[in-house]
């Protein structure tokens, strides 16, 4: 039973990535649908990420209020929508009222997963079966970018939207039908509100999840989303199609490493931390050693820059396992939403950054970037992991200032081993 549930649940997160990843799958034939800019249209999908982040926290008390159940099937409702809209707008605006429906429901999907696998699984199961539900979640974007761009080729925009909406709107029928809570599960905590979800914020643990998500994913996201090709290829003269491999290589790591880290995470829960600032400080030194080349770096060094940004994503998921331990079940929900937020606002924050720093040296055109530009503009990486490292230093020292309180002794012991 628990695996058609986890299994249930997870193919509601891969068409929830579906509709996130969709448009970037089909964007050429969107600016022509639409008649937008390449510009206009990048914007479409960092209000996407926007709006995804945004709805963290509220996502995350709501799957402490309602259960995951109704959230997951509630969210793939919302993806449904989404796509249906986008399949039938006449106009880019209303196409940006699907692509924010489309961003709500895959909100909320995620964090429900992460409250649903404790109430089926073993506590030092969950950190493996969370990395394996991350990883089998991506598998949405090589349905965008394969079946769903050749049925926009084949059939049309309109009939491939629609054929989307249709089969996530089944499995947010079957989601409603099939998902429940496990033997493992506490009620939902209708009564806490707000005074909940303070708690969780005040909670030392939740800090320190939220500060190692922050610190981990970005350098792997931002190289993914949208500067990594541009920097292989500008910067460093790699040839097109070697840099599309080495930028997908971010995801193929993530895939290989991922259960690795939720092995370790469940067998040694007191050294989640340290797996995680293991990951970023690698990311550190990749990053100095590769602007610092003398020259163009050699392709062995820029592989090992994809290894170690790849381990980001994994380390990025320990976090969540770092927040769990520290509240209560009934808090998880809202702890992982809290979390969550760190990840997206550095992506972000960075993804902007980068494009701030070209502009101001003269380079916002492609025709202008040069190595040095480049080179300046992602050496931005650097001090936010940085900051990212303090804030996690500062947050563990407060737990173990805690570690006479309840919530600071059951994060230092592990509750969750």
């Amino acid at each position: 039973m628990r695996l058609l549930v986890w299994g249930t649940a997870v193919v509601a997160y891969v068409l929830a990535v579906v509709g996130r990843s969709a448009l970037a799958a089909t964007g050429v034939t969107a600016a022509q649908r639409f008649d937008v800019s390449a510009a206009t249209l990048s914007l479409l999908a960092v209000l996407s990420l926007a709006v995804y982040a945004a709805l963290q926290i509220p996502a995350g008390v709501l799957v402490d209020r309602f259960g995951a159940r109704r959230l997951i099937a509630g969210g793939a409702v919302l993806v449904a929508v989404g796509q249906a809209v986008l399949a039938l707008a006449p106009t880019f605006p209303l196409a940006v009222c699907g692509r924010v429906l489309a961003g709500a429901g895959d909100a909320v999907t995620f964090v429900s997963i992460l409250r649903l696998v404790p109430t089926w699984f073993a506590p030092r199961r969950v950190p493996l079966v969370n990395q394996l539900s991350g990883i089998l979640g991506q598998l949405g974007q090589a349905v965008s970018a394969i079946p769903l761009a050749a049925l926009v080729v084949s059939d049309g925009w309109t009939a491939a939207y629609l054929s989307a909406a249709g089969v996530t709107g089944l499995v947010a029928a079957t989601a409603a039908l099939v998902l429940r809570d496990g033997p493992r599960a506490v009620p939902p905590a209708p009564d806490e509100g707000s005074a909940g979800l303070g708690d969780v914020v005040r909670s030392p643990g939740a800090r320190l999840g939220f500060w190692c998500h922050l610190a981990s994913p970005f350098g792997g996201n931002v190289f993914g989303l949208l500067w990594g090709f541009p920097f292989l290829a500008a910067a460093e003269h790699v040839p097109g199609g070697v840099a599309r491999v080495l930028t997908s290589g971010v995801v193929v790591v993530n895939v290989v490493i991922g259960p690795v880290f939720g092995l370790l995470s469940g067998r040694f829960p007191h050294r989640r931390v340290a797996l995680i600032a293991g990951s970023v400080t690698a990311q550190v030194v990749a990053w100095v050693v590769v602007l610092s080349w003398p020259g163009d770096v050699p392709w062995a060094v820029l592989v090992a820059l994809v290894v170690v940004l790849g381990s980001g994503g994994s380390a990025s998921l320990v976090a969540f396992d770092v927040a769990r331990s520290a509240v209560a079940p009934s808090q998880v929900g809202r702890a992982s939403g809290v979390v969550n937020v760190g990840g997206f606002t550095s992506s972000l924050l960075v993804v902007a950054l980068v494009g701030i720093l070209l502009d101001a040296q003269g380079a916002g055109a492609p025709a202008d970037w040069t190595t040095t530009a480049f080179r300046v503009a992602m050496a931005v990486h650097v001090p936010v992991a940085l900051v990212g490292l303090a804030g996690m230093w500062f947050a563990a020292r407060r737990v173990r200032a805690a570690g006479g309180s309840a919530v600071g002794a059951e994060l230092l012991a592990a509750r969750s081993s």
